[in-house]
């Protein structure tokens, strides 16, 4: 197998962090409760994918700020299609 030259490592990694936290919110939403063990969980692969948007930030061209407006941008559309923002 070939290995992998560091923008591939990212993208696979942060792939497969952001499966992890898809998961974990999963399980959560089947549980219909965040009890102490789960909110751990929740923190740990949270916690890795802004581990994973720092990685990015610091090998490739895109900055925090390009992030933070694009933020910005999904609160927008949260504001429409969700109670998320008030």
């Amino acid at each position: 197998m070939k290995e992998l030259d560091k923008i591939q490592q990212l993208m696979v990694i942060t792939a497969e962090e952001c499966g992890e936290l898809t998961q974990v919110t999963s399980k959560i939403l089947r549980r219909a409760e965040i009890d102490a063990e789960w909110r751990q969980k929740l923190i740990e692969e949270a916690g890795d994918i802004y581990c994973m948007l720092d990685l990015i930030v610091k090998h490739t061209d895109i900055d925090w700020k390009e992030l933070e407006d694009r933020s910005l941008v999904k609160k927008k559309k949260l504001e429409k299609w969700s109670n998320l923002i008030n």
